[in-house]
């Protein structure tokens, strides 16, 4: 498959529970083929929403509900790595990247299917964890985006504070021991949402949104993922680091950021928003990681503050 060739991919629509419409497709992103999803609904604009690590489409059907309600067409992607895109090993329930700078790729290929799909400019962001790491620098590289919301973007990595040398140390022997591809320190294979039960997990407060996002890894098993690779983890760790040391982009902004944050790490989202000139931090009491997937009040206020912000910058 070449670069630029477009073919049909599957899509779950019963498992995603998103409004009618949804073309999805595969696409060729350098060395690597990943599946992007499509709304031409709403001409207010299009919305980039890039999903988070060990994330599919699927899992963002409702969020593209809310979005389209307001106005808006969406396209959506399965990253390298995770979803039904391309995995790099045997062992599929790796994530794994040898450098962030693939994603880049990929969110590339997206930004062209959109401009072919003819959807609906201005562009807008939407990032979520990882993909707000990813969306944080396509930002950063001056593209024609008017305003970008980010939940829980995934600055820096949350980590105990005895694993971060270990995690150093590790990623820098991966390549010479031929070990990058091994699971990162205290992860493996299995998929939280099904080795975790509801009670204490770390990513929403609401019961029906999980049963949702695990129905999802449950029935697709093939798009379901474990831990990231060693190689994973020090590309995550270095990209973090050089996002900190550029200064904030000139595009308005809003980052959610649930006060019972544990999955990424809290402090460099505090720093950076403190810094964003025509920025604004927008904290969720007692909500966990995943905004869009909290109880209904919390998802009615991230998506209307999100409209506003795009709205206001048309």
């Amino acid at each position: 498959m070449k670069d630029g060739t477009v073919s049909e991919a599957p899509f779950y629509a019963d498992l995603a529970d998103g409004p009618p419409g949804a073309h999805c497709v595969w696409l060729q992103a350098g060395a690597a083929r990943v599946r992007v999803a499509w709304w031409k609904a709403g001409d207010k604009g299009t919305i980039l929403l890039l999903p988070g690590r060990t994330e599919c489409v699927e899992k963002y059907g409702r969020a593209v509900g809310d979005l389209v309600a307001r106005g808006f067409s969406v396209i959506t992607i399965d990253w390298r790595g995770q979803g039904l895109a391309d995995r790099a090993f045997p062992d599929r329930m790796v994530g794994h990247v040898g450098d962030f700078s693939e994603y880049q790729q990929d969110f590339d290929a997206m930004l062209a299917e959109a401009t072919r799909a003819g959807l609906p400019h201005p562009w807008f962001l939407m990032a979520h964890s990882m993909g707000g790491c990813i969306g944080l620098r396509a930002l950063m590289r001056d593209l024609p985006i008017r305003a970008a919301v980010f939940s829980a973007p995934m600055w820096g990595i949350a980590m105990a504070a005895w694993l971060r040398p270990v995690a150093s140390v590790v990623g820098a022997l991966a390549r010479p021991l031929g070990i990058g591809n091994r699971y990162a320190p205290t992860t493996g294979g299995q998929p939280y949402l099904v080795s975790q039960p509801f009670a204490g997990n770390v990513l929403t407060t609401d019961r029906d949104m999980w049963d949702y996002m695990r129905r999802q890894v449950v029935e697709v098993p093939e798009a379901a993922l474990g831990g990231p690779s060693i190689t994973w983890l020090k590309a995550a760790l270095n990209e973090c680091a050089a996002l900190a040391r550029m200064p904030a982009p000139r595009v308005p902004t809003v980052c959610a950021l649930g006060t019972a944050e544990k999955v990424v790490d809290v402090p460099p989202i505090h720093l950076r928003m403190a810094a964003w000139s025509n920025g604004q931090l927008d904290l969720y009491p007692g909500a966990e990681h995943e905004i869009m997937m909290e109880g209904p009040a919390a998802r009615a206020r991230f998506f209307d503050r999100a409209a506003a912000l795009f709205d206001a910058n048309r």
